[in-house]
């Protein structure tokens, strides 16, 4: 099953979600009325007809005002879930050698991925080993780990672990696991509120000894709360598991070994702490989400994870229960330590060479294979160019007060001209103190090359996306008007700014922009030929090679149509008004016009440096993110 097979089974998913929630709401709903239909049994008829409608309508109100309230400030995105559970950001430039190697695992990942660098948390008084990805799209994806990981996990089991998140985050079970806090946030505030009601009722009999409604309606919804937390653990569990033994799956298929996810399970099931968590209520919150399970279930009917042994045994056959015995004997007479290890076994980070910059070629069915995935030698590559970016600009890039004048530097002209009326743009719309730093690392910038810009811009994104959302439009505009002051854009000024104004808008409305499309191509028949004609246009000085590679393209994407090449005479305007149409597209669909943008670019028999950022950008404003092109 490729990314796009994955986008349309979880609309099954999303469906039978909703259909669980549905009926446990009316399950609860029926065991109210009934409650309130044995307290009024005396009354008349139309009073008890009354009381159940009341009953009813707070009975979904309460639910859906819990559901909505959450929902609401969950929309935040990934980093939202991860400061509701307590975890506290990471500065991505530190120097702590625990965290360090967490930032460099991650940005080696999204590298190698193709989508933007997460942001980090870590739960700094939790000993067990677990993690979480937690967001609506890759651009607001909050990666969490416990520090019980960090110094009990060596590098390569650290990377199985962050391998494993990663697969949550490419497949889009963020967004599910968001929605599903969300929907049982409702159901379990019934517990909250029969519980508070109960405690100001004054007991169950009132003054003159009989029964008191209010205490019986408040003790029901406390029962109802506890039954609600059944229904939640059923729901958890029944959209959880199979999504683990998935991204264990695909961990290995990253890192293209198991010794390291393995060995961190090994150390969940050898220490006594193992994976879960201190915090009982934030561990109720997330239990769906996290790398292991939180806390001990009352049965694996319930359970959100697959058993332990049996996940180890799926990468170690033979591994048993014997021997996970042996570990905690071993482990309680000498703990591990991860960074001790990464000594001992040479794991630890080591700068590599600097990457050689060529061509590569692509195979149209291979590349739409690669969307939402990617592979140990793309991870390679990824860590190669990562290794490559100078520090200065790693710091740079870390910083709030320094991330977003580098990427304003990014597109600074080398004409003394045009740079100065780029820079008034800054001053006049940003301010001057950014325009002047963004100056001032103008000539450092000139000398990188480009394999290096667009994954340095990558890095500054999740310190860009925290400004305020007011802020951020005047970067977007800032951004496109620098772009435009010499009166033409460049296929890097374009892949500049619509990656940055894409992350930009995924995490302003990132519930909103993570949806799956559902149009068909004669939706967005136009704009897939405008794209689909730039592309060509692109890669192809000679207008008739363009011409051809258009007609192939063409061909792969509608075959019955018969239409000539006709390149916009302004690109970046003609393309910009297409993007909704396309993103909206169903996900079969996207990947036919991805594997038909690999025609055009391929035509002439290799693919530069321009190309590659432009069709890997293309991918990633469809929300389709794939692999580092660039070998």
């Amino acid at each position: 099953m490729n990314f796009f097979e994955r986008q349309r089974a979880a609309r099954g998913t999303t469906v039978r979600l909703v259909v669980l929630f549905t009926l446990a709401v009316l399950t609860i709903v029926a065991a109210f009325d009934l409650v309130v239909l044995y307290i009024s049994r005396n009354n008349p008829t139309s009073s008890i007809v009354g009381a159940l409608i009341a009953a009813t309508v707070f009975t979904l109100l309460l639910i859906s005002g819990g559901t909505l309230t959450k929902m609401i400030a969950l929309r935040a995105g990934g980093a939202a879930v991860a400061r509701s559970v307590g975890a506290v950001p990471i500065d991505p430039t530190t120097s702590d050698p625990g965290l360090r190697r967490f930032v460099n695992i991650v940005e080696e990942m999204s590298i190698a991925s193709g989508v933007p660098v997460p942001r980090l948390f870590v739960l700094e008084q939790e000993e067990g080993i677990n993690a979480f990805a937690a967001g609506y799209t890759p651009a607001d994806a909050a990666i969490t780990v416990t520090a019980g990981a960090l110094r009990r996990l060596n590098r390569d089991e650290l990377q199985g672990v962050i391998g494993h998140e990663f697969s949550h985050v490419l497949n889009g079970d963020m967004r599910l696991n968001v929605r599903l806090i969300g929907l049982l946030n409702g159901i379990l505030l019934l517990g909250l509120v029969g519980l508070r009601v109960l405690a100001f009722s004054g007991g169950g009999r009132d003054r003159k000894g009989g029964g008191n409604p209010i205490a019986l309606i408040a003790l029901a919804l406390l029962v109802f709360g506890f039954i609600g937390q059944f229904f939640a653990g059923l729901i958890k569990a029944a959209v959880s598991r199979q999504r683990e033994w998935l991204a264990d799956a695909s961990s290995v298929q990253f890192t293209r070994q198991t010794t390291g996810l393995a060995g961190a399970l090994k150390k969940i099931a050898g220490l006594p702490t193992g994976s879960a968590l201190q915090d009982t209520a934030s561990e109720k919150e997330v239990s769906h989400m996290l790398f292991g399970e939180g806390t001990k279930s009352f049965s694996q009917f319930w359970a959100t994870h697959p058993p332990l042994i049996e996940r180890i045994a799926a990468l170690e056959p033979g591994f048993d229960a014997a021997q996970a015995a042996q570990l905690e004997q071993a482990y309680r007479a000498d703990p591990p330590d991860g960074l001790a290890e990464d000594a001992a076994l040479g794991l630890a980070a080591a700068p590599g060479p600097r990457v050689a910059q060529r061509t590569v070629r692509l195979d149209p069915v291979q590349l739409s294979n690669r969307v939402g995935t990617f592979s140990s030698d793309d991870l390679e590559r990824a860590r190669e160019i990562s290794d490559a970016i100078p520090a200065e600009f790693r710091q740079l890039a870390g910083q709030p007060s320094t991330a977003v004048p580098l990427v304003l530097a990014l597109l600074l002209d080398p004409d003394e001209r045009v740079r100065g009326q780029q820079l008034q743009l800054v001053a006049t719309r940003m301010s001057r103190p950014e325009a002047a730093a963004a100056d001032s690392y103008r000539g450092t910038v000139a000398q990188l090359p480009p394999i290096q810009r667009l994954p340095i811009a990558s890095l500054a994104v999740p310190v860009v996306v925290a400004r305020p959302p007011g802020r951020l439009d005047d970067l977007v505009a800032t951004l496109e008007a620098m772009a435009a002051a010499d009166g033409t854009i460049s296929l890097f000024e374009y892949c500049l700014t619509r990656l940055v104004a894409g992350y930009v808008r995924d995490s302003l409305d990132p519930a909103h922009r993570s949806r799956p499309g559902r149009v068909n191509v004669e939706h967005a028949r136009d704009a897939s030929l405008t794209l689909l004609s730039v592309v060509a246009a692109a890669g192809n000085s000679d207008p008739g090679a363009a011409e051809h590679a258009f007609a192939a393209a063409v061909q792969h994407l509608l075959p019955r149509l018969a239409v000539g090449y006709a390149p916009p005479n302004d690109c970046a305007a003609a393309l910009d008004a297409g993007w909704n149409a396309l993103d909206a597209l169903d996900p079969k669909v996207k990947q036919q016009l991805i594997e038909a943008l690999v025609v055009a670019v391929r035509d002439d028999g290799e693919v530069t440096v321009a190309e590659a950022e432009l069709l890997r950008v293309t991918c990633g404003l469809l929300h389709c993110p794939v692999p580092t092109l660039l070998a």
